[in-house]
């Protein structure tokens, strides 16, 4: 990854979590700027989005990013639980 010129904020990062679970379909990167209450450097963007992706929140593939977290404590348990076929 290059030299990250700028860090994104906490507001930045939330600001970016949220728009992305509102989202019913997959969105570009160029959509959910559109989404953006504020406006934000493509570089950052991808910090946040890489940051996301790595934690498991979210996917990006080839038809866009798509909010995939469930913080649900059944669906953990069911997870954990649950038999392998």
């Amino acid at each position: 990854m290059p030299e990250v010129i700028h860090y994104p904020n906490l507001k930045t990062v939330l600001m970016v979590e949220d728009a992305l679970k509102k989202a019913n379909s997959p969105m570009t990167r160029e959509g959910l700027k559109r989404k953006l209450s504020a406006k934000i450097m493509h570089q950052t963007l991808n910090v946040i989005l890489k940051y996301l992706e790595d934690s498991g929140k979210i996917l990006d593939g080839r038809k866009g990013i798509l909010w995939i977290y469930n913080p649900s404590p059944k669906l953990d348990k069911a997870i954990r639980e649950g038999v392998e076929l």
